[in-house]
């Protein structure tokens, strides 16, 4: 590390260094990558021979909170070239062979008429360590989600409402929005499982009624309450909303809000590029 110190301010401060040096650093900087990836993912194995001696090996070992925390941390640190995206596919590869590490973990999708949509939304947010099922229906979604290191994830689509089944599923929360950046594409698919979903500090939570009427009015009814809503989905007479910040499913402004049928199905962090 002493050498990499020592060599990074040689190419600022004498100009432009030539090609060949270029390339030498280049590969002095991979050998040093692969030293610390190789003993990041050695920590992984140890977390998890850890969790076994405690007693939770058994325990499905995503925290979305806590690589929330992460990201936010990196991406508040200073850079030069490393763009949020390319800082976001790096951890996220590392986060996913991590859990992988620890035990059972794997994903089942639902893309609807979007599949490799689906397919790619999916690998950017868990990369690519977990297996993958591409699932014909979305209840297929729910059902894999409820096993042992679950995730489900299944696009939103005009035409089902696979969301509103959650208010069925106690146990089942969603806990992501994606993609994670608006730079990525608007909000298109929810990831959901069995984990238990904590504020991150700058959060949206996601909220199902089947009030009638258009969703501007109830947004509107809403906002008199000091909700900020957005809709996300609406389908088979069920609305989807994005609400500003964290709440409790047994907050009395949503007990307030219109409909019959409603109620929180998760909460996500805010994209990272807001």
């Amino acid at each position: 590390m002493a050498d990499a110190q020592q060599a990074a301010p040689a190419a600022s401060s004498g100009g432009a260094l030539p090609l060949e040096a270029v390339r030498a650093r280049i590969d002095e900087i991979d050998a040093g990558l692969l030293a610390l990836l190789d003993e990041r993912t050695a920590l992984g194995k140890q977390v998890a021979a850890a969790k076994a001696a405690a007693g939770q090996a058994d325990r499905f070992g995503l925290r979305p909170g806590r690589e929330t925390e992460i990201l936010r941390r990196l991406l508040a640190m200073p850079r030069t070239g490393a763009s949020d995206a390319l800082v976001i596919r790096i951890w996220r590869e590392l986060m996913g062979q991590s859990l992988a590490l620890q035990g059972p973990f794997n994903l089942t999708v639902w893309g609807g008429p979007t599949q490799a949509r689906a397919l790619e939304l999916t690998r950017l947010r868990f990369g690519a360590a977990p297996p993958l099922r591409m699932a014909q229906k979305p209840e297929e979604t729910l059902a894999a989600a409820k096993l042992k290191g679950g995730v489900g994830v299944a696009m939103l689509t005009g035409d089902s409402a696979w969301w509103g089944r959650l208010l069925a599923e106690p146990k089942l929360k969603v806990f992501a929005v994606l993609p994670c950046l608006n730079a990525w594409g608007p909000p298109s698919a929810l990831a959901f499982a069995e984990v238990e979903v904590e504020p991150t500090g700058a959060d949206v939570t996601l909220w199902v009624t089947d009030a009638p009427g258009p969703a501007a009015k109830v947004a509107e009814t809403l906002s008199r309450d000091g909700v900020a809503a957005e809709l996300l989905s609406e389908a088979g007479g069920l609305k989807l909303f994005t609400l500003a910040g964290y709440y409790q499913a047994d907050d009395e402004r949503l007990a307030r809000a219109p409909g019959r049928l409603s109620g929180v199905i998760g909460a996500a962090p805010e994209p990272f590029d807001v």
